[in-house]
């Protein structure tokens, strides 16, 4: 009886392995696809064929939806961040006599943390949500058949300029930002400690790091590439029927929110490693 009941023990220790591996497996694979599919386009950037007249012109299209159109929200959400955070930044400096970090609190903290952080948060809900619902909707009308049947390179012609936009946008749009909150910022240093331009600039000046500079061009380089080529990758996984269109969407926000925190982890270790 002890025998067949340790026998019943090792039967159900070897099921809940066989369920983690499983599960395990489950996740593995479609990162393993998603990272492959990554490296083809990443590599396909590089190539002059990708750069046409028809590829430009949808690059032209989606910048002008990603970066531009957006703008008065942007503004405005910069505006209403700069104003808390230089209020609160330069009461708490005022109060604890720190004015010799505000420099280093404004370009450490705002600029390098902030600013991509609340970008790629704008980008991602806006334009990231729109080019997975475009890409399933096109891959459930058979519209990707159309244009391969065409002879017409996918990469090419829809996936590469739509992430090259994902990747200036952010650069872009995370330097406006920081433009905007540091331009609240001298207002508020002139008003509290009687600071001038040339003294404010010249103190972010002497803040400013190399190095955190770097990081955060490549930060925002890897925040406009992901949140842009994983709702492609999720809108190809759609099915070809209609029900499947939310559900790759949801799937792919899902995956762009972990890609976000994954990346912006990544970033803060190599800062402070």
């Amino acid at each position: 009886m002890q025998f067949f009941a340790i026998l019943g023990k090792m039967g159900a220790m070897i099921t809940t392995i066989e369920n983690i591996g499983k599960a395990f497996l489950s996740k593995i694979l479609p990162l393993r696809g998603t990272l492959q599919f990554a490296t083809r386009v990443f590599l396909n950037i590089f190539d002059r064929r990708t750069y046409n007249s028809a590829s430009r012109m949808v690059f032209i299209h989606q910048f002008y939806f990603t970066s531009v159109q957006i703008l008065p929200l942007f503004l405005f959400v910069a505006v209403i961040f700069g104003s808390l955070i230089n209020g609160m930044a330069f009461q708490v400096v005022k109060n604890l006599g720190l004015s010799d970090y505000l420099g280093r609190l404004l370009m450490g903290f705002v600029v390098t943390e902030l600013s991509p952080f609340v970008t790629v948060l704008l980008i991602a809900l806006r334009s990231s949500s729109a080019i997975n619902a475009e890409i399933a909707v096109m891959k459930v009308s058979r519209e990707l058949n159309t244009l391969e049947s065409f002879r017409i390179d996918l990469i090419h012609y829809l996936f590469i300029p739509r992430i090259l936009n994902g990747m200036l946008s952010m650069v872009l749009l995370t330097s406006l930002f920081a433009l905007v909150v540091l331009s609240i910022g001298l207002l508020v240093s002139s008003l509290v400690f009687g600071t001038s331009v040339d003294a404010y600039i010249d103190t972010l000046l002497h803040s400013a790091d190399v190095l955190d500079i770097v990081i955060l061009l490549i930060k925002c380089a890897a925040f406009g590439f992901f949140i842009t080529l994983i709702p492609i990758r999720l809108g190809l996984n759609a099915s070809q029927e209609l029900t499947s269109i939310p559900v790759a969407v949801l799937n792919g926000m899902v995956k762009v929110f972990l890609a976000i925190v994954t990346i912006e982890a990544l970033s803060s270790i190599l800062r402070f490693i």
